[in-house]
């Protein structure tokens, strides 16, 4: 379902539901957009954009606790303005393109979400101006968009998402088993859509350019594997990062935001900071 209706007040302040038309889904597809304090009276300034990614079974009513998050340190002075953007990539795409063409959430946040926002709303459309962050799903497909288009974004995120190997379960003689059965025969795609191989293949323009986040909790035992073989990939390739294991932590996102709110954004402010003094 691309697009879902929020409840009565169940909606942050400052955060409204949109939809937008998806030329590659031939449908309206909803998200949640987080605008600050003073967007609507000053009509020249322009903001940075966060994009926040939905885990599995997802959309896009969804990130409200980070949104409220943001807006009390935006109001307490504690970050600058910016807007936050929570889209719906479907439940189980991992943000990718299927083969098949049935579900397209790549073409959907890159070349079709985004270009909304930045025709729409006062944002700074670059890459200085961009962060991309998710939980789960959300930060698996936030990892792997990084990796593959790392122009588009100064700052990544990745909470608790796993990033596979995915070239490595290319199998031919195995259409019907994941992940062959959604990205196919063509081997180009597992390359297309695996982070460790978009790592090297882009590694002059993530290094030192693209600042990069790995959380994950120790008890979360389905995540943390692949989250330190991507940790493990990046030192190897000289990559500077954060990476953080939280003790005793499972694969629940609300816990950890409270444990952290009063820094939960730092980084990105920090790679947004960095980032305009390059541009």
């Amino acid at each position: 379902m691309w697009v879902n209706r929020p409840e009565p007040g169940q909606l942050p302040c400052r955060v409204t539901h949109r939809t937008f038309h998806s030329a590659v889904h031939q449908a309206d597809v909803g998200y949640c957009i987080y605008l600050p304090p003073g967007y609507e009276t000053d009509a020249i300034r322009r903001y940075p954009v966060i994009y926040n990614l939905h885990g599995a079974d997802g959309n896009e009513l969804h990130g409200f606790l980070e949104a409220r998050v943001l807006d009390a340190g935006i109001l307490a002075e504690r970050w600058p303005a910016m807007i936050m953007v929570m889209p719906n990539g479907g439940k189980r795409t991992f943000y990718k393109d299927s083969h098949d063409g049935r579900f397209m959430s790549e073409t959907l946040i890159i070349r079709e979400l985004i270009p909304h926002i930045d025709a729409n709303y006062r944002t700074i459309a670059a890459g200085h101006g961009r962060c991309i962050e998710g939980h789960s799903m959300g930060g698996r497909g936030a990892t792997r968009l990084a990796m593959k288009y790392p122009r588009m974004f100064c700052s990544l995120f990745n909470l608790a998402g796993n990033v596979p190997r995915t070239l490595a379960h290319f199998d031919p003689a195995r259409p019907d088993t994941y992940p062959n059965s959604y990205l196919g025969p063509d081997r180009q795609n597992y390359v297309d859509n695996d982070a460790y191989e978009l790592l090297t293949k882009h590694l002059s323009e993530i290094k030192g350019r693209l600042r990069t986040q790995l959380w994950c909790g120790t008890r979360d035992t389905d995540h943390l594997l692949t989250v330190r073989d991507f940790h493990q990939a990046l030192l190897a390739a000289g990559v500077d990062h954060t990476y953080m294991e939280i003790e005793g932590q499972g694969h629940n996102k609300n816990q950890m935001i409270d444990m952290y709110r009063d820094v939960w954004f730092n980084f990105h402010v920090e790679s947004l900071r960095r980032a305009e003094q390059r541009a």
